[in-house]
C-alpha cells in the first residue's frame, strides 16, 4: 500500500514561509500520478496563487537550453555559485529526457557538477520530460511556480530539441539559450527559425578566442536584423571563469524589464493547457477545436482565474453540448 500524499495547502504554507525544506516533498508530490496526488497538487497550487499570495510570486524563473554537450550543466554550476555569492537560493529543476523517472546517473552528473552538498539553499531535482523528446511535463511546470515562491530564483534546464525552446519560454520568465561556437550549433540555431524565442544567448567557450568571437559577432548581427533587444553574452565556464557575471546582470536586466504579471498570467494559460493535454491527450484538444482555438479562447478569461480553475474551465469547456 502506497503511502497518503503529502498535504498540497500544508506545504503550499510552508513555501510561504519561506521553508527551503519543502523543496522534496514538492516535487514527489506534483510527480506522482495518483488521484489524490492530484486533487493534493491542485490545492499546492492554490496555495501559491497570486490569489493566495496577494502577488506575483517573487522568485525569478529562469530557462536554460542548449543543444546536448554544449556545456550547460557546467556554465549552471558557475551560474548557482554566482547567485548564491549574491546571497540568492537557487532551485534547479533539470529536465531529462532520457527518463520518465526522476532520479538516476543523471541527477547524479548534475547535483555533483552543480551543488555544494552542505548549502541547503540550493535545490537539485531531475524530473521527466513527458512524452515529447525536448518537451516539458506537467509536474515541472507545477513545481518551477511552486519553487518561485520561497526560491530567489529557480532554473528549468532542458536539452534543446523537439518542443523546449518554445515550452520552456511559456514557463520561464527569462530564457537563455547556450550555444557552442565552432560545432554547427550557431548555424543550425540561425537556420532554426527560434530567434525570437531566447531572451539571453549565451555563447560558451569563449576562451576559443576568435573562433567564439566570430560566433558571438554572428548572433549579434542576426538578431539586429530581426530588430530583437536579446542579449548576447560569451562566457568561459573553465578556470577560471570569464563572462558570468555579465551574463547575471543581462538576465537581471531582462527580469527588469519584463511585464511580470502579463507574462506569468500567459503562463498560467499555457500551463493550465498543458495539464488539460496531458490528461484528455488529442481527443481532447479537438473538443476545444485544437490548440490554437484553446489559447485564444483562454487568452478571453479571468486573469485572476489560477491554473487549476482554467483546467477545469477547459474541461467544461470540452464537453459535448447538449
Amino acid at each position: 500500500m502506497s503511502p497518503a500524499p503529502a498535504d498540497g495547502a500544508a506545504l503550499g504554507a510552508r513555501l510561504r514561509d519561506g521553508d527551503l525544506r519543502a523543496a522534496p516533498a514538492v516535487l514527489n508530490l506534483v510527480e506522482s500520478r495518483s488521484d489524490e496526488s492530484r486533487a493534493q497538487t491542485e490545492a499546492l497550487l492554490e496555495a501559491v496563487s497570486p490569489t493566495a499570495l496577494g502577488a506575483e510570486a517573487p522568485g525569478f524563473i529562469v530557462g536554460v537550453t542548449g543543444p546536448p554537450g554544449v556545456g550547460k550543466s557546467s556554465l549552471l554550476s558557475r551560474l548557482v555559485a554566482a547567485w548564491r555569492a549574491d546571497g540568492r537560493s537557487v532551485a534547479v529543476l533539470a529536465v531529462d529526457p532520457s527518463s520518465r523517472r526522476s532520479g538516476g546517473s543523471l541527477l547524479g552528473d548534475r547535483a555533483g557538477s552543480v551543488r555544494d552538498a552542505s548549502d541547503h539553499a540550493v535545490f537539485i531535482r531531475s524530473t521527466a520530460a513527458g512524452d515529447r523528446l525536448g518537451g516539458l511535463a506537467p509536474a515541472t511546470r507545477a513545481a518551477a511556480s511552486a519553487l518561485a515562491v520561497a526560491f530567489d530564483v529557480v532554473v528549468v534546464e532542458t536539452v534543446g530539441v523537439g518542443q523546449s525552446e518554445t515550452e520552456v519560454a511559456d514557463v520561464a520568465d527569462t530564457v537563455a539559450v547556450v550555444v557552442q561556437p565552432g560545432s554547427g550549433d550557431v548555424l543550425q540555431f540561425l537556420k532554426s527559425g527560434i530567434m525570437e524565442i531566447p531572451d539571453v544567448l549565451v555563447v560558451t567557450k569563449s576562451d576559443l578566442g576568435d573562433v567564439a568571437a566570430r560566433a558571438r559577432a554572428d548572433l549579434s548581427a542576426a538578431l539586429r536584423s530581426l530588430d530583437s533587444r536579446s542579449a548576447v553574452v560569451s562566457v568561459s565556464s573553465v578556470a577560471p571563469p570569464a563572462g558570468i557575471d555579465e551574463l547575471v546582470s543581462a538576465i537581471d536586466a531582462h527580469r527588469a524589464s519584463l511585464d511580470l504579471t502579463a507574462h506569468r498570467v500567459r503562463s498560467r494559460r499555457m500551463h493550465a493547457l498543458a495539464d488539460f493535454a496531458a490528461e484528455h491527450g488529442d481527443r481532447g484538444l479537438r473538443a476545444l477545436g485544437g490548440r490554437r482555438e484553446a489559447e485564444k479562447w483562454l487568452s478571453s478569461r479571468d486573469v485572476a482565474l489560477d491554473v487549476t480553475a482554467l483546467r477545469h474551465a477547459l474541461e467544461q469547456r470540452a464537453q459535448p453540448r447538449p
